[in-house]
């Protein structure tokens, strides 16, 4: 037995009986009235909100035709509820099946005010914050010769050797090449890096310039790094 098969079956089969008895409750409680303009017949297009079929005008069916039970006095429509217009008793609609019912207008109302609020609050923030904010603070020039040794140290940072000693590397490095070369030779499955061939005949500055481009490869998203003891293995980055 198909127990999922057979539940979804089952939720099948009660949504269109559902279905078939609103609209049989919809035909019962509209038979014998008729649209108040044209005398024409009606159709329930929503809770409390029936349709002319003859002259297409739409209206609440619990307002035109339902009274107050305790007075007999006509309803209106109170934000969420019927009520008697004449003793104020709740009266409870014959026009709504299984839903609720809402007065849009009032809502539109209420969301219109709410905005308004916010942007008014907004505007009272934004000039209480105009009227606290301090005037410009001037700042003097920098002099770099008031402080003692501040030169002679800053001096001393800029000057690096060992950044000296790399330019020679960067001379000639083409990174476009060196990563056309590593997406030809690089799969979904892990390879050894030193496995990849060499593109300058300088075998060490050739796995310099490799191992750069496979760093940039790898923060751009494009390759997948690990490493196993010595070894470094890549391969390409596969999204599930």
């Amino acid at each position: 037995m198909d127990i999922i098969a057979m539940a979804f079956g089952l939720t099948d089969a009660v949504k269109r009986f559902a279905k078939r008895a609103k609209k049989l409750y919809y035909a019962v409680v509209l038979m014998g009235h008729e649209c108040d303009q044209c005398g024409g017949p009606l159709l329930m297009i929503g809770e409390s909100r029936c349709r002319c079929e003859s002259c297409g005008r739409t209206f609440d069916p619990t307002i035109a035709f339902q009274r107050c039970a305790d007075c007999g006095g006509r309803t209106r429509l109170r934000i969420r509820r019927y009520v008697c217009r004449a003793c104020g008793a709740d009266v409870t609609s014959r026009f709504i099946f299984d839903g609720l019912i809402f007065d849009t207008e009032y809502f539109r109302k209420k969301m219109a005010e709410s905005r308004s609020r916010k942007q008014q609050r907004r505007q009272q923030a934004q000039a209480v914050a105009a009227e606290n904010r301090s005037s410009a603070l001037p700042v003097p020039e920098m002099d770099l010769e008031s402080v003692l040794g501040l030169i002679d140290a800053l001096d001393s940072l800029s000057d690096c050797p060992e950044a000296a000693a790399l330019m020679p590397l960067c001379k000639g490095f083409d990174l476009r090449r060196y990563e056309r070369h590593l997406q030809a030779h690089i799969g979904p499955i892990e390879i050894c890096f030193d496995d990849i061939p060499s593109l300058a005949e300088d075998a060490r500055l050739d796995r310099i310039w490799r191992f750069v481009a496979v760093i940039f490869m790898a923060h751009s998203g494009l390759i997948e790094i690990c490493q196993e003891g010595q070894t470094i293995l890549v391969s390409q980055h596969v999204t599930d």
